[in-house]
């Protein structure tokens, strides 16, 4: 009697301790997921303060020489650096976004 008792005891342990692992890779799935969201969005902030400065550069000597088609991918270029400097660090907006996400999280779970 008392060895399907401690086998039951086992499993029941086995099973908690399989459901905390589940419970924290989801919980950790749902921080990393809030994470690239806020960074995506500073990404995209970014791009958008860029622009106007792209948008006032005199590109006819560059290199590249400007033209019609640089002037049309020239926001797919503005977008990627904004992006690239967010990767990087950025300027600290995705640490708020990321903040706020959780708080709303948070709030919305309770």
């Amino acid at each position: 009697m008392s060895d399907s008792v401690s086998a039951l005891g086992a499993a029941s342990s086995s099973r908690d301790i399989a459901q905390n692992a589940a419970r924290q890779a989801a919980d950790q799935a749902r921080l990393d997921k809030a994470r690239e969201t806020a960074v995506s969005f500073e990404g995209v902030t970014l791009g958008e303060l860029l622009q106007p400065m792209f948008d006032t550069a005199d590109t006819s000597d560059s290199v590249f020489g400007g033209g019609a088609a640089e002037k049309q991918y020239r926001s797919l270029q503005v977008l990627e650096m904004g992006k690239e400097i967010a990767k990087g660090g950025g300027v600290g907006i995705a640490d708020s976004v990321y903040r706020q996400i959780l708080a709303m999280q948070e709030k919305a779970s309770s």
